[in-house]
């Protein structure tokens, strides 16, 4: 008796080479429905293969330090410095030889679940991470660049254990340790994009909790960006002590 293409649906589920003998065979299925799935396990294989080659090469800059025996290599990005409201959020990661965690990437270009799905991942198969905070007075009192750059070295400072060797997106920090700087560098390499989908889900996270005491404003969903909502209650009960007031146009309404 012929399987039924439900049981072939959940076999094929197992398969990940597009070479696979279970391929080949359901191939000569003449079935419609089996073909159809036949050619949807294909394009996920194909697709996966292809998500796998470019996290590879979000690898190419931490393999060229590891194969130079330098081993502890941080990853740095931040969030949150175009926002009205809230602190910027920056992250270190340390990542393992053995990382395989292939879906990382800019957290700009995953959806909020996935972020927060791979943040997990990340977590657990990370050697260290650390978080830093600049909150929006002292982005106020510095501006928002140094601000960024203080919560960076705040990030880099509270690892476990000091990295030789940096991978930024794009900034100095004021540490003693080398630094490669990228423009971009959270879509160009898995530290970073590690340390951009870390420090996205903390600040998110943090906004979320501030919506709660402010829930006028929306931040749960904004997280504290310029939506027509915000500005709208910014206008109708004007800034919250979490608002930036160097930032137009908190600063017009002060």
């Amino acid at each position: 008796m012929a399987e039924s293409i439900k049981d072939i649906k959940e076999i094929l589920k197992s398969v990940d080479d597009i070479n696979s003998e279970l391929l080949q065979k359901y191939k000569d299925d003449s079935r419609v429905g089996v073909q159809k799935l036949i050619t949807q396990r294909v394009k996920q294989i194909e697709k996966r293969n292809h998500e796998i080659e470019e996290f590879n090469q979000r690898l190419k800059y931490e393999h060229e330090f590891w194969n130079e025996g330098i081993n502890v290599i941080a990853g740095v990005d931040e969030v949150g410095r175009g926002p009205l409201a809230g602190p910027v959020v920056t992250c270190a990661v340390v990542l393992p030889h053995d990382f395989d965690v292939y879906e990382v990437n800019d957290s700009k270009q995953l959806s909020e679940r996935k972020r927060y799905e791979l943040a997990e991942q990340i977590k657990a198969k990370a050697i260290d991470y650390s978080y830093g905070i600049a909150d929006n007075k002292l982005i106020d009192d510095i501006n928002i660049y140094e601000a960024t750059r203080v919560a960076m070295k705040e990030a880099v400072l509270g690892l476990k254990e000091l990295p030789q060797e940096i991978i930024v997106d794009a900034m100095q920090i004021d540490v003693d340790i080398h630094q490669l700087k990228l423009i971009k560098g959270d879509a160009k390499s898995a530290s970073v994009s590690a340390a951009s989908i870390l420090a996205k889900t903390y600040r998110d996270d943090l906004m979320k909790q501030y919506d709660k005491q402010y829930p006028e404003y929306d931040f749960a969903n904004n997280a504290g960006y310029g939506t027509k909502k915000h500005l709208d209650a910014l206008h109708k009960y004007g800034a919250t002590p979490i608002h930036r007031r160097s930032f137009k146009p908190v600063s017009d309404l002060l």
